[in-house]
């Protein structure tokens, strides 16, 4: 299972399976870079992270600039499953390194953004301030054919203080001043579109997710924002199979107060609760503040480390530390048995 984030496309393959599809696009900086996304069994659901094409992880700290970085990348992942028949396409928006309110993404399925002489405007988010004209004509027609969903856990605005560049334009390399001129740029953007596209989309909740990307998902591109962990469970079908179950265990790195609101193992147990199914949880680390997950359908949690070690010790060693933590949890099966 996964929520959207990293690791979502691995998932929906396992699951349901689905292919890899390996390609090159342009990264955040428009140079060329190796990229992925997945088709579902069927061939008919593209499964893209956009990370995986405008993800600050492709990029150095000191190339880090959301001034000039594009989400043409992911654009170009989602008109290649566009070229391979596929009629649904689930987006993950978390991890980038852009402020650019999707803009690239669009102009990579066609999209124009032209200023006052009708020359196009550049690449990133410094740029929107130059944008006059949406030209919307050359879209890919496909896309009005395409249910288009976006994983998005975030609920913040485009523009003012909980918005795109504001909260997350630092971590991509923005200082106090760059995230003022971002905002009044994405702000210029939002009413280009709601002036010339009819749509208010500056205070969706999410349309501040990826630098805006979210909201130049729903602008141009028609995409409906959901709950990451509720999209990929639905693609996977994981209620049935939880259904079937007699014993749920799920994890992650790190179990603490933050996983009771929506991570993957408080959707999981949320399910099998529903079914009446136990659950174990384990995890890398363990911190405080989980008790209240004991009320939310996990039963128990396990950490995977045997002992105190480093972070690199314990990633060295996960294999056999899982298979350690997967004879605990027998052992409680089996205890379990000895007092029906």
């Amino acid at each position: 299972m996964a929520d959207g984030g990293e690791g979502t496309v691995e998932s929906v393959i396992a699951a349901t399976g689905g292919d890899l599809v390996q390609l090159t696009v342009k990264d955040p900086l428009m140079r060329p870079t190796s990229s992925f996304y997945g088709i579902s069994g069927d061939g008919l659901t593209a499964v893209i992270e956009m990370a995986a094409a405008s993800g600050i992880e492709k990029l150095k700290p000191e190339e880090r600039n959301p001034w000039i970085t594009s989400t043409f990348g992911t654009g170009q992942l989602i008109l290649d499953a566009l070229d391979r028949g596929c009629d649904r396409i689930m987006i993950g928006i978390g991890g980038s390194a852009t402020n650019d309110g999707g803009t690239g993404m669009a102009r990579a399925l066609g999209v124009q953004f032209l200023d006052n002489r009708g020359n196009p405007v550049g690449e990133g988010g410094g740029a929107l301030a130059s944008v006059h004209r949406i030209a919307m004509d050359g879209l890919d027609r496909r896309i009005g054919k395409t249910g288009i969903r976006v994983a998005c856990d975030v609920t913040n605005p485009l523009t003012g203080p909980r918005g795109a560049s504001a909260v997350y334009g630092p971590q991509k390399g923005a200082d106090p001043e760059m995230v003022q001129r971002l905002d009044a740029c994405l702000g210029h953007l939002s009413g280009i579109i709601e002036k010339q596209l009819g749509m208010k989309v500056d205070d969706i909740p999410g349309a501040g997710a990826a630098g805006g990307l979210g909201a130049g998902l729903i602008a141009f591109l028609g995409a409906e924002l959901m709950k990451g962990f509720d999209m990929v469970a639905q693609l996977v079908g994981l209620e049935e199979k939880i259904r079937e179950a007699d014993l749920v265990i799920t994890g992650e790195g790190k179990i603490d107060d933050q996983t009771g609101y929506g991570k993957t193992p408080w959707g999981v147990a949320q399910l099998a609760m529903k079914h009446q199914i136990p659950v174990v949880a384990v995890a890398g680390t363990v911190a405080g503040g989980t008790e209240e997950l004991a009320s939310c359908g996990i039963s128990v949690i396990l950490p995977i480390a045997d002992r105190p070690m480093s972070l690199e010790e314990s990633l060295r060693r996960a294999p056999e530390l899982l298979e350690g933590t997967g004879r605990r949890i027998a052992g409680l099966i089996r205890l379990g048995r000895s007092f029906r």
